[in-house]
């Protein structure tokens, strides 16, 4: 396209670099959030008395707040500026995590984590967005590359500051340390960043708007449900119905509107489409299998949370590094061939190695299998996610960006609401001591993540197979 052949960036900056510090430490702590509070669940269900089906919705709730927020992000941008966005959302956040910090109940922590989810919902997109249009198309891949560097190095350090908080101080210190980095945003929010955004003002579509929080808090309520009153209970099949029904209805409906909320005609061009499920599927295997992994530590190793953190934070350093290394290479050989083919296979030899655990399992096969993992998952994902926004054009890249934002966080959702039915289910298929029944609950919620990596791989060659065919036939 003409726009990806350009050596200039579509819209000038004076300073782009600073430009972006705002929206990547906005990014940070959102991540850092939406990854972090896993390892101290086991805790916070003591802390908070409820059980596994209820404290998920910590997970699963701050990431369908971000689920229907970014859906409406380029709508959002078309009515108010870059800044105004920005530092509506770094606000959002601060009052959330203090919200979560100071509540005494599960309700109140839940509220303010669904705060929380509506600043990382307006920020998420608009980095990837912003970066588009303020950076030259040659150096995208390196400069997607540092945003999925960013945003990975927050699940890195993650569950290694979460257990040396839960080691000596209390749960509420978690939200706590969110303030410094977002406050630090604000500032270069306030003194850096400019409006890139063209402010059209278009007209809102309320409908539209009402179908999207509908349908997609239908299907993660559903999936979240699960695991307490089974697939096949009567309010999970209704929420899920309602939801399918309904986003059937939005999808229709965005397809036929003039100026869309959400532009899906996208999903007409190729490299879009396929770009798109690849980072959906994988970022579905990181969510599962990063939900799972510190819970089975603590409840299927015996191993404290301090100890956890540490032992993830092998896994976490190289799936950083990896993702900054994978935007490079997208841009020396492109997506489709090998980064994506060895990364997926590299992740499944990950999650089998973690499907063969034990309760008796080393520490030393666990960061083993866990940094093989963190290998695959973002040498897939970079090169597919730049490849899919790299196929559109001007305005469509903020669409994409917001697309495949929208679809991750839903996709996450979804997979952390799956990995936790399944994990109840390997419990009580099985007898034996607690630590017994959770490793055959972690095993059951990894055959899932299994899935999910086999049906990436499916789909990756069956598009080589079609590349091929496509070449011949020219």
């Amino acid at each position: 396209m003409d726009n990806t052949q350009n050596n200039t960036a579509r819209k000038q900056l004076s300073h782009p670099k600073l430009a972006m510090v705002a929206m990547l430490l906005g990014a940070f702590v959102g991540m850092l959030s939406e990854t972090s509070l896993n390892i101290a669940l086991p805790k916070l269900m003591l802390s908070l008395r409820v059980n596994m089906a209820t404290i998920q919705w910590l997970v699963t709730g701050y990431m369908l707040v971000i689920g229907i927020i970014l859906p409406l992000s380029s709508l959002i941008s078309k009515w108010f500026t870059t800044r105004q966005i920005i530092i509506f959302g770094l606000a959002s956040f601060i009052i959330g995590a203090v919200i979560s910090a100071c509540a005494n109940n599960f309700p109140g922590v839940l509220i303010g984590r669904m705060v929380q989810g509506i600043g990382t919902g307006l920020i998420l997109p608009l980095m990837f967005a912003v970066a588009m249009q303020i950076f030259p198309p040659q150096k995208l891949g390196a400069v997607l590359g540092i945003c999925a560097l960013v945003i990975m190095f927050a699940p890195a350090i993650g569950p290694t500051l979460t257990g040396l908080i839960l080691a000596k101080l209390s749960w509420r210190w978690i939200f706590w340390l969110f303030i410094p980095f977002l406050a630090l945003a604000l500032i270069f929010a306030m003194t850096s960043l400019e409006n890139v955004n063209n402010i059209t003002k278009p007209h809102v579509d309320w409908l539209s708007i009402i179908e999207s929080a509908i349908g997609f808090s239908g299907l993660v309520i559903g999936a979240s449900l699960s695991s307490r009153d089974g697939w096949l209970s009567v309010p999970v099949l209704s929420a899920l119905i309602v939801g399918v029904v309904v986003l059937g209805f939005y999808v229709h409906r965005q397809l036929h509107l003039t100026e869309p909320i959400l532009n899906l005609r996208l999903f007409k061009i190729p490299a879009f489409r396929t770009g798109a499920l690849l980072v959906m599927l994988d970022f579905g295997i990181i969510l599962s299998a990063m939900y799972l992994l510190p819970n089975y530590l603590q409840n299927g190793l015996l191993i404290p949370v301090a100890l956890t953190g540490m032992i993830m934070l092998p896994g976490g350093v190289i799936n950083a590094v990896t993702s900054a290394l994978a935007g490079r290479l997208y841009d020396n050989i492109g997506a489709r061939k090998k980064p994506v083919m060895f990364g997926l296979v590299i992740a499944l030899i990950g999650a089998i190695m973690f499907a063969c655990t034990s309760e008796h399992s080393s520490v030393g096969y666990i960061i083993a299998a866990h940094v093989i993992l963190m290998i695959g998952c973002p040498l897939a994902m970079s090169p597919a996610q730049t490849s899919s926004l790299n196929s559109l054009n001007g305005l469509e890249s903020a669409d994409g960006s917001t697309i495949l934002n929208t679809l991750q966080q839903i996709v996450g959702a979804l997979a952390t609401a799956f990995a936790t039915s399944f994990l109840e289910l390997g419990q009580k298929n099985i007898n034996g001591a607690a630590a017994v029944k959770f490793t055959n609950g972690f095993h059951y919620g990894i055959y899932f993540t299994l899935v999910l990596v086999v049906i990436a791989l499916i789909l990756f060659f069956r598009l080589q197979d079609r590349a091929r065919k496509t070449q011949d036939i020219n």
